[in-house]
């Protein structure tokens, strides 16, 4: 574990694994909600966690890196369950990197929890693990200049929901109506770290999420 300055009154604190990077995080949220550390943010990411507004950045710095931390606790807290549609372009490709028929990737999908690792690249958009490292597939060769809103995705070992349309690179398995972000919620990122995740099979046309009314149809020009 290295603590790295930046600024006045931050840190990055960098560590070898993305089961690292939870364990830390929970350790900071448990100290942070005992009193025992005073920080603005605590942001986790891929192999770091920025702490953002310490009072003591040097101490802090030091005491990280003498740390022993503890692994991360089991996952606690309601699991948000969002439809899918597993009728995304990069299906095909996907059942043949793992040597399966598509049905399996939709059910080998859906009979996962995942966990939020982390978010970044969009507002609303969360890393989620949860499944084994049998199934990791690479990035499109070739990026997609339009990726739609709603369309759930592969890359490495994550999952991800592209909250709205942008430019991507990810594999795409399926669609689903959840809102990603909304920044007329009272927490605009529906998704955020730690949350649990699972995805429910849903019908050609796609259930409510959460009270929410139901998306239109998609054209296959979308995609």
């Amino acid at each position: 574990m290295r603590a790295l300055p930046v600024g006045t009154d931050a840190l990055l604190v960098e560590v070898a694994s993305g089961a690292e990077v939870q364990a830390l995080h929970a350790e900071l949220l448990r100290r942070r909600a005992d009193g025992s550390l005073t920080v603005r943010e605590i942001v986790p990411a891929a192999r770091t966690v920025l702490l953002d507004g310490l009072r003591d950045p040097a101490r802090w710095a030091a005491e990280l890196s003498a740390a022993d931390v503890p692994p991360a606790p089991p996952p606690t807290g309601d699991v948000v369950e969002l439809p899918v549609r597993y009728d995304g372009p990069d299906l095909a490709a996907v059942a043949a990197h793992w040597g399966v028929p598509e049905r399996e990737v939709a059910r080998v999908h859906a009979g996962t929890e995942f966990r939020v690792a982390f978010c970044g690249f969009a507002p609303g958009f969360a890393y989620l693990t949860g499944l084994p490292e049998r199934y990791d597939v690479p990035r499109r060769a070739t990026p997609r200049t339009a990726v739609p809103a709603g369309s759930v995705a592969l890359a490495g070992p994550y999952t991800g929901v592209y909250p709205r349309a942008s430019p991507g690179g990810w594999q795409l398995i399926g669609t689903t109506p959840a809102v990603l972000w909304d920044p007329t919620r009272a927490r605009a990122a529906l998704l955020t770290p730690g949350t649990r995740v699972r995805f429910v099979p849903a019908e050609p046309r796609a259930t409510k999420v959460r009270g929410e009314p139901e998306e239109p149809e998609e054209s296959e020009g979308a995609t």
